[in-house]
């Protein structure tokens, strides 16, 4: 009665069934090259990132100058002298003046 079983069986089967064709083992030999690319990209990624996002805080900055004048005047920031020009400038823009020596009508 088994062996009638197992003929039923076998005859009931389609004959691919069990069979995988070259096309799927070569796809899933390139997913795991794949994968292994992808693997090998984000470890070199991972090393580049740092531990800590913190900024590195080691207290304030001490400024040493480096001749004693400094110390009871100190250097100008660069572009103090350019703020200091444009501070004294005149702040209203002025119109064209004439150069014939006539007063502006504007005068009266």
């Amino acid at each position: 009665m088994t062996r009638s079983l197992l003929l039923a069986a076998e005859q009931q089967l389609p004959e691919d069934v069990g069979k995988s064709g070259p096309i799927g083992a070569l796809l899933t030999v390139l997913l795991f090259i794949a994968i292994l690319l992808l693997v090998k990209s984000m470890t070199t990624h991972l090393k580049r990132v740092p531990r800590n996002f913190a900024p590195e805080d080691d207290g304030p900055r001490v400024v040493v100058p480096d001749t004693p004048a400094e110390l009871v005047d100190p250097a100008p920031a660069p572009g103090q002298d350019l703020l200091d020009t444009l501070r004294q400038a005149p702040r209203a823009i002025e119109g064209p003046r004439r150069d014939d020596g006539r007063p502006d009508a504007t005068q009266g």
